[in-house]
């Protein structure tokens, strides 16, 4: 009973979670910002806890947290031409200041302290800032979602596959791997996860690439659009699917020296806000390479 009772518990968690961030994401670009910038400052302030709490160290996880939804905020403006590059010099001050202000505390793991607070912009922040690069999209004004003031849509086609595949590949990777996963994957960090897992999870995410490949998601609007065909979509998929991997085997690793199971305890059944992102967080950098090699050559 206990277990059913989990699984319905994690079952309905992960419904609500889908459908909020779907929804935000498709609403539009309000919703898009305020969202993720709300996902930013949780993730950030929950990996700063554990690591006060499990590693020792002494975070500013406050300044740490506002420098890294500041960088959020940032990267939209600077992206949506609104702003030019000293729109960052706040947040360069913020580093500053974190750094510095070791310098006048007793606590023996200073450079720790700055390690950590370094790592938690340059893993946690840096990506979800980067889902600005993806979303707001140089385009001619064809109907889409455009900011008056600036040449900029809204194409959240982008983002929302990131997740789609990064959602289908663990689905498939569990489906597969419990019915005959054998080889281990990755058995000093992840146990649990077996070649046999990688390999389903990985052409179910390919054949959700095809289907999302099958709908003209704004290819006509944007400038130099890469993903104007199935290869480009499936070539996608790969790149999130292997880096949401390395995401997700990195966080475990992080765990594992942490001597803890969850990050954190926010989404019943699921953990924390780090143990939902963990995948995306090396996947959404990943994603802004390939398209933009694509665009590159494109152009």
């Amino acid at each position: 009973m206990k277990l059913n009772n989990n699984l319905l518990t994690r079952t309905l968690t992960g419904i609500v979670f889908i459908i909020l961030l779907v929804g935000c994401i498709l609403h539009g670009p309000q919703t898009f910002v305020m969202l993720f910038a709300v996902v930013s400052a949780m993730t950030i302030w929950e990996f700063c806890t554990i690591l006060n709490r499990y590693a020792d160290a002494h975070i500013n996880r406050f300044i740490t947290t506002i420098a890294g939804v500041y960088l959020f905020f940032a990267v939209f403006g600077f992206n949506l031409n609104v702003m030019d590059s000293n729109i960052f010099i706040p947040y360069l001050l913020l580093l500053l200041y974190l750094m510095v202000s070791e310098l006048y505390k007793a606590h023996p793991k200073d450079i720790q302290n700055i390690a950590f607070t370094m790592m938690a912009q340059l893993y946690i922040a840096l990506p979800f800032a980067l889902l600005n690069v993806l979303t707001f999209v140089f385009a001619h004004d064809n109907g889409l979602d455009i900011y008056p003031s600036t040449p900029i849509a809204y194409i959240w086609v982008y983002v929302l596959s990131i997740f789609i595949f990064l959602w289908t590949n663990d689905t498939g990777a569990y489906c597969v791997g419990t019915l005959c996963g054998k080889h281990r994957l990755f058995p000093r960090i992840s146990p649990k996860k077996s070649w046999e897992g990688s390999i389903g999870g990985a052409i179910v995410a390919l054949a959700a690439s095809q289907i999302i490949a099958s709908f003209e998601f704004g290819e006509v609007f944007v400038v130099g659009n890469p993903l104007m065909n199935r290869l480009a979509w499936g070539g996608l998929s790969l790149v999130v699917i292997i880096f949401g991997t390395w995401g997700d085997l990195f966080e475990s690793m992080l765990k594992r020296r942490l001597g803890i199971k969850d990050s954190g305890n926010i989404l019943p059944g699921h953990g924390g806000m780090l143990d939902r992102f963990d995948s995306a967080l090396f996947a959404i950098p990943a994603a802004v390479i390939y398209i933009s090699t694509l665009q590159y050559f494109t152009l």
